[in-house]
């Protein structure tokens, strides 16, 4: 279960972060793939193996990204699947596809490219103005012209030539990395949310897996 008393550490929200559009690309690329493919073929029965190997590979990098969350984030979600029934795999699928949480991992990975993508953005512009400013007075001499020109070389409302000039903006970078620090830490908190909502289990899973555990033990004191 995720706690939200805590800020998620800051060296492993930026890496998460960072790491969040290429796995959402890879993921989507996998899922659009594969699920389509399977789909096309189910006729001929090749696409049922495809379409089973995107069940458990769903599933399986699922657990993967509850361990990456808990490793960079510090946030430990429980896992949400009820053991499945014993006996021929017919009744082993057929608990897996009945299994809501399989299809809210699906859900996940489908996201996780949007967000993914929005998540880098403002990581990336944040902290690329934040440090851009933050250093001003130490580079703007390695300009062209040994001057930075705002908004641009050929539009040059504000120009910066000297680092008296430039230390304002420098300030205004410090302001920015702290906003920047920030906005890291609570899109990481709110990734972890996400995170939590789809691949932990809801309130009647935890009541089915607690009905389920307690009724195991019953019947092992009965056979004992």
């Amino acid at each position: 279960m995720v706690s939200d008393r805590r800020d998620p550490p800051f060296g492993g929200s930026v890496v998460f972060l960072l790491m969040n559009l290429p796995l959402g690309v890879a993921a989507f690329v996998f899922l659009t793939a594969f699920v389509s493919a399977g789909a096309g073929t189910a006729v001929v029965w090749v696409g049922v193996g495809l379409l089973a190997l995107v069940v458990l590979a769903v599933r399986g990098a699922a657990r993967l990204e509850r361990a990456r969350v808990y490793a960079l984030l510090d946030r430990y979600i429980d896992l949400p699947y009820l053991p499945l029934p014993a006996g021929k795999q017919a009744a082993r699928w057929k608990a897996r596809l009945k299994d809501p949480s399989t299809w809210r991992d699906f859900t996940y990975f489908a996201l996780l490219f949007p967000v993914g993508l929005v998540e880098f953005v403002l990581v990336t512009a944040f902290w690329s103005t934040s440090l851009a400013l933050a250093g001003l007075p130490v580079y703007f001499r390695w300009l062209p012209g040994g001057a930075y020109h705002f908004p641009a070389w050929d539009v040059p409302w504000l120009t910066v030539d000297s680092t008296v000039e430039a230390l304002p903006w420098a300030a205004l970078g410090v302001l920015f990395v702290a906003l920047s620090v920030a906005l890291t830490k609570a899109l990481a908190g709110t990734h972890a949310r996400l995170a939590n909502a789809l691949l932990g289990p809801t309130v009647a899973q935890r009541h089915r897996m607690e009905r389920w555990w307690e009724d195991a033990e019953e019947k092992n004191l009965v056979a004992g």
